[in-house]
């Protein structure tokens, strides 16, 4: 007996451990602090920084000049039949050091190309922000979504099953209740089959949002959005133009790359002039004085290659950046009207006529359950509305859904935060 509630108290504890684990692990958390933890924790964040270290530290490398050369002749065997032989000042030592001297300012041209690659690395960083950003809240609004469709199929199934319990009790006095106890049945099996629909996208949405904030595996994530606000701030879309012109980190890295194309293209004109390398020599033992001391210039003769095809490359590469440019400018113009368009066309959608239809469609729901309860309404009626109100509830949270990704969209088009989530 004593064995057996040791047992049960131990169960005991391990369910209250288990039970208090489990509320520790549920995150619950709004954007504002999700936007904090993703800035903090994101691991493709930190490690696309490092590829910023690292660009820059070319820059380090191209200030630095080439090194010396140092070389050196002596005699290894000679008439003397020995090998080194440097006895009585004899035998024959040759050293020069010289330098290369770069021409046409190429040492400043490779300063430009690498700090227009450490330029382009942190315009990829802040455009990989925006794209993590992006995703980031439509999951962040998306989970939310899913949640209060999950609660949704909660309702629908307690207030079916407890409906059933009642229909199959007064089956046992009236058999014709049959049917109805078949249809309703059918009916929860495939509000059932939805509701494991809706558990399988929320733990999709999970695992990304934990990526995204690198928060431990074993915590869920419970978004916590405030209500939609319809009567939002107008929009002026030529500000909003500029705003994303001035912002867009793609945009810039357009730019940019432009821009090294061009530096490209004086740097492989500057190759085409040869470099000139100079030195000075010692020869100990030259052929017509001792302790020779020499001046050494030389440089290739561009005869053949002047860097042709390299220049004609940088040219055409030059046009293509330039056009590439020109494009994602147009686009973004597009873009951001398209998605302002999309926006108050949600905004619209989703007004306070619908929260008034969603409480009164609530009250409709419980009174039809109440007649179908007391005889006052037939199966088929009740089965249509069962449905239509299923349908219907889903689809405003769908219109709630949607203004989020609309505001999503046009932050994301316009590069910063227009309109809070």
């Amino acid at each position: 007996m004593k064995t057996n509630k040791t047992i049960l108290i131990a169960l005991l504890l391990f369910m209250v451990t288990f039970r208090a684990s489990a509320q520790l692990d549920t995150l619950r958390i709004t954007f504002s602090e999700a936007e904090k933890t993703f800035l903090q924790n994101n691991l493709s964040l930190i490690a696309q920084q490092y590829n910023i270290k690292a660009s820059k530290a070319l820059i380090q490398q191209a200030k630095l000049w080439d090194n010396p050369t140092l070389a050196t002749d002596e005699n290894l065997y000679d008439n003397t039949r020995s090998f080194f032989n440097h006895a009585n000042g004899n035998g024959e030592v040759y050293l020069v050091v010289s330098q290369v001297i770069k021409t046409a300012g190429k040492r400043s041209k490779e300063i430009k190309l690498a700090t227009d690659q450490a330029d382009i690395q942190e315009a990829a960083f802040t455009d990989l922000m925006r794209n993590l950003h992006y995703n980031l809240q439509l999951d962040f609004a998306q989970l939310a979504n899913l949640n209060d469709q999950a609660k949704v199929y909660k309702n629908e199934l307690a207030a079916g099953d407890e409906l059933i319990t009642k229909v199959e009790h007064s089956f046992k006095k009236d058999k014709t209740k049959a049917k109805d106890v078949i249809r309703l049945r059918a009916l929860l099996f495939g509000l059932e089959n939805d509701r494991v629909e809706n558990s399988r996208q929320i733990n999709i949405l999970q695992t990304e949002l934990k990526v995204l904030l690198n928060t431990k595996s074993t915590a869920f994530i419970a978004p916590v959005i405030k209500p939609s606000k319809t009567e939002l701030t107008k929009l002026d879309i030529q500000t909003l133009i500029s705003q994303a012109k001035l912002n867009r980190a793609d945009l810039r890295s357009s730019g940019l790359a432009f821009q090294y194309a061009q530096h490209n293209l004086d740097y492989q004109k500057a190759l085409a002039i040869p470099n000139i390398t100079m030195g000075i020599d010692y020869d100990h033992t030259n052929s017509y004085s001792k302790d020779y001391f020499g001046l050494q210039i030389g440089f290739q003769l561009p005869f053949f290659n002047r860097n042709q095809g390299n220049i004609k490359y940088a040219r055409y590469d030059v046009q293509n950046k330039e056009n590439l440019l020109r494009e994602n400018d147009l686009r973004i113009e597009n873009a951001v009207i398209a998605t302002l368009q999309q926006y108050e066309l949600s905004k619209q959608v989703l007004s306070m006529k619908h929260t008034y239809f969603n409480e009164e469609y609530d009250q409709l729901f419980k009174s039809l359950l109440n007649d179908y309860e007391n005889g006052k309404t037939g199966l088929v009626e009740f089965v249509d509305f069962f449905d239509s109100y299923k349908d219907t509830k889903l689809k405003l949270l769908q219109q709630e859904f949607n203004l989020q990704k609309a505001i999503a969209d046009i932050n994301y088009t316009v590069g910063k935060t227009v309109v809070e989530p």
